[in-house]
């Protein structure tokens, strides 16, 4: 049973790690090459449907990564995943104090409510983005590691 769980909480990780990726280096720069105003509704559009499943799937691998650790205290590579939760308890901490301010701002904004620096409140999501991506890289290394 420890196994499932190990299994399922790195693929849990993971597949967040990938969608997190995808939109710091794939879909931002999609959205920003669009024409005109498309890519701010685009944005937008991404902050709402993003913003109300993320929230759920980073406490989920949070929880499940502290059931693993819990679960699996006597086991090798417990170390690493209690590491891993740290990475993923940061990553929680950054998204609620940095990200989702700027986000629940982005979200409601049309070309016609926008601020005049809507594109310089998106800059500081991304570089934000971009060491939240790190650190979640960074659990789901340490959760790959500890299966070994």
């Amino acid at each position: 049973m420890l196994t499932a769980l190990e299994v399922f909480t790195t693929v849990v990780v993971g597949v967040m790690v990938g969608v997190e990726f995808s939109v710091a280096f794939v879909i931002n720069r999609i959205l920003d090459a669009l024409p005109e105003d498309s890519g701010q509704l685009g944005h937008a559009h991404g902050g709402r449907m993003l913003g109300a499943v993320m929230p759920f799937w980073y406490i989920g691998s949070l929880v499940l990564a502290g059931i693993w650790a819990v679960a699996g205290w006597h086991h090798h590579g417990t170390g690493l995943v209690v590491t891993a939760g740290a990475r993923l308890i940061l990553s929680v901490i950054m998204s609620i104090l940095l990200l989702v301010p700027i986000n629940n701002r982005n979200k409601t904004w049309t070309p016609d409510n926008r601020p005049a620096d809507w594109k310089q409140q998106l800059n500081r999501w991304n570089r934000y983005h971009y060491v939240r991506v790190a650190v979640l890289i960074a659990a789901f290394a340490l959760l790959v590691a500890a299966l070994a």
